[in-house]
């Protein structure tokens, strides 16, 4: 039987490559949208296409009732991948747009994970693939909020793995640095909405460096990759016998991994304090 894969956050990036380059290995892959517009647009690239908002607890569940019914209750991978940015100093991050991004971060994986696994429990198998970040390993100026929810999706998959031992279900961390998509302009209207950087005690330091970064593109970043690069380690720990329970991707991310092994917490923070 050709084996199922729901992927969310397909509109573009990492989900949109990931669809159609495991579509190309065989699977049958149902690739959900944030918003019906990329649903059909999804749909006229010959994709079955869920709408999946992980803020609305009801489109969880119709989508995936929806992948359940066209595969006859089966599903053998879930790849949650949707995710947004909210770039901004700690000290300038209200508290409830901290909670508007583990909405969408964290806490919708969370709901469809709940949902997936007595599915892949009666079947007997599946694979739980989580896209982290390098921002899951170490964290960088700025990339607070986003880094805190990408920590606690590893911790909760760690757990998850640990859990689900035993049961034919495969819970996998990839973790990209980084990959070429919309996640910077996507972050944009939340900056916005907010960020009041220009009543910030910092401000000098936001026109100095987040704000060029932000809203004047300068070309890919170092080590930059392709998304394609993510669908070979999505392929692997999807079809391997013996998943890895992590895979990087990107130079940045094997680095960010080793100096976590290796050096003190001051060592990797004057590292990291180069790229305020």
């Amino acid at each position: 039987m050709t084996k199922t894969l729901l992927i969310t956050g397909c509109s573009s990036g990492i989900g949109h490559a990931a669809a159609h380059d495991m579509r190309a290995r065989g699977w049958r892959v149902f690739a959900s949208c944030r918003q019906q517009r990329d649903c059909d647009r999804l749909r006229a690239e010959g994709f079955e296409s869920p709408r999946i908002d992980y803020t609305d607890a009801q489109s969880i569940q119709s989508g995936l009732a929806e992948v359940l019914a066209a595969t006859g209750g089966r599903l053998d991978a879930l790849f949650n991948n949707g995710a947004h940015g909210l770039p901004g100093a700690v000290e300038d991050l209200p508290t409830e747009a901290l909670r508007e991004i583990f909405e969408t971060n964290v806490f919708g994986w969370h709901e469809l994970i709940r949902q997936v696994i007595p599915v892949m429990r009666a079947q007997g198998h599946g694979r739980i693939v989580q896209n982290s970040s390098v921002l899951g390993l170490v964290t960088y100026p700025w990339r607070g909020a986003y880094a805190a929810t990408k920590f606690a999706i590893e911790g909760l998959s760690d757990t998850l793995r640990l859990e689900l031992t035993g049961s034919g279900i495969e819970v996998i961390l990839i973790e990209p640095g980084p990959v070429t998509s919309k996640i910077r302009e996507n972050a944009i209207p939340h900056f916005e909405k907010h960020i009041d950087w220009k009543n910030s005690p910092i401000r000098d330091r936001y026109e100095g460096s987040l704000l060029k970064r932000l809203y004047h593109s300068s070309g890919p970043d170092a080590f930059e990759l392709p998304p394609s690069a993510v669908s070979r380690k999505l392929a692997h720990a999807l079809e391997a016998r013996r998943p890895k329970p992590r895979y990087y991707v990107t130079t940045p991310t094997y680095i960010a991994g080793t100096l976590r092994r290796i050096l003190s917490t001051r060592a990797i923070d004057r590292i990291l304090l180069r790229y305020r």
